[in-house]
């Protein structure tokens, strides 16, 4: 069966360009720094967030671990939002590997932090308490539905952080997506941190891996990180090469992403018993409920939507969540919709 596949937009594959770049790319060690290609992938990645360097990681997981521990020493503190990626999905690495204590405020609806709560989470200087050292925000944020953070909010955060000593890492790991629904360059909502992670393969369709960017003295920094945490790779030009793709030629076409979302999200809304998250669509996903009348469970449900060539991630007892890529097109739109009806009912 040919699976119209919305769980993630990880679940992208590299398109046949990438495949083919891959086969032929120019390699050599990057563990002594000398594969050209993923030389050349650091450079224009670091040109594109205004960053003075890059580094090449696995996963965004790594870039954001290989972050913290870069700003931070064991004992440190790192304030972030309690619906973080890094605090939710990534086992907790930041303290296990790293021993630096997690302090979480409340995110709004709109992925934001409150201005106050920042302020009141910078510890002052006392000896009972962990150093806070870094502010740690999200962009697009995924838990919120995938809504993007405007760059003069990025600008109030970073100041705060700032006047309390904090240096200011971005899980940008969908950043290209907020700077698209936004219509600016991606590099007026990372001039203000201090380092940014940002994914190759969600929406931009690379195979394999992130890119950590900052400056030239935190790179080196999270480099001997990288080596640490085992992400040191050899001939890993071969992964770069659908990388340097990916920035230069899927960028752009996120927009299409966006508009998939929004017809899909239209279609959804017309359906009986399915309730849109309030403000969703956001960018690239559409997060949906079954109100509880309907007596079905999002297991239930997504059980019956595989049985017509659907799937969808589950994100509640009853909630789900969609997410548009290079890999959903137009025509996929209304099957999706009559899929979520046969399997209400409707």
């Amino acid at each position: 069966m040919s699976w119209i596949d919305l769980r993630s937009d990880t679940l992208t594959l590299p398109t046949e360009k990438m495949r083919s770049a891959m086969a032929s790319a120019e390699l050599g060690d990057d563990v002594y720094g000398e594969d050209p290609t993923i030389n050349r992938l650091q450079e224009l990645a670091a040109a594109r967030m205004g960053k003075e360097a890059a580094l090449f990681v696995p996963s965004g997981t790594m870039g954001n671990l290989a972050a913290v521990l870069a700003h931070c020493g064991r004992g440190d503190e790192v304030i972030m939002g309690n619906f973080a990626h890094t605090y939710i999905y990534e086992a907790g690495g930041i303290s296990a590997l790293g021993g630096v204590h997690p302090f979480t405020i409340p995110n709004q609806p709109d992925g934001t932090l409150l201005k106050c709560d920042i302020k009141q989470a910078i510890r002052e200087d006392n000896p009972h308490f962990p150093i806070s050292k870094l502010l740690i925000l999200e962009n697009t944020h995924n838990r919120c539905g995938g809504v993007s953070l405007s760059r003069a909010y990025m600008l109030e955060a970073a100041q705060i952080a700032r006047e309390g000593g904090l240096a200011i890492h971005l899980d940008g790991a969908r950043i290209f997506n907020a700077a698209i629904d936004q219509d600016v360059p991606v590099v007026d909502l990372v001039d203000m941190v201090d380092s940014v992670t940002f994914c190759l393969s969600k929406g931009l369709c690379a195979p394999v891996g992130s890119v950590l960017c900052g400056s030239q003295e935190f790179i080196a920094k999270a480099h001997r990180v990288r080596k640490q945490l085992g992400g040191g790779m050899r001939q890993a030009g071969v992964l770069a090469a659908a990388g340097i793709i990916a920035l230069e030629e899927m960028v752009d076409r996120l927009s299409e992403d966006h508009q998939r979302a929004e017809a899909l999200a239209a279609g959804l809304r017309e359906v009986p018993g399915l309730l849109l998250d309030k403000g969703s669509p956001n960018t690239n996903m559409v997060y949906v409920k079954i109100e509880e009348n309907q007596g079905l469970t999002a297991q239930e449900c997504a059980a019956r939507l595989k049985e017509e060539g659907v799937l969808v991630g589950i994100t509640g007892s009853r909630h789900f969540r969609m997410v548009c890529h290079y890999w959903i097109r137009d025509d996929h739109v209304p099957v999706v919709i009559k899929a979520f009806k046969k399997a209400l009912f409707v």
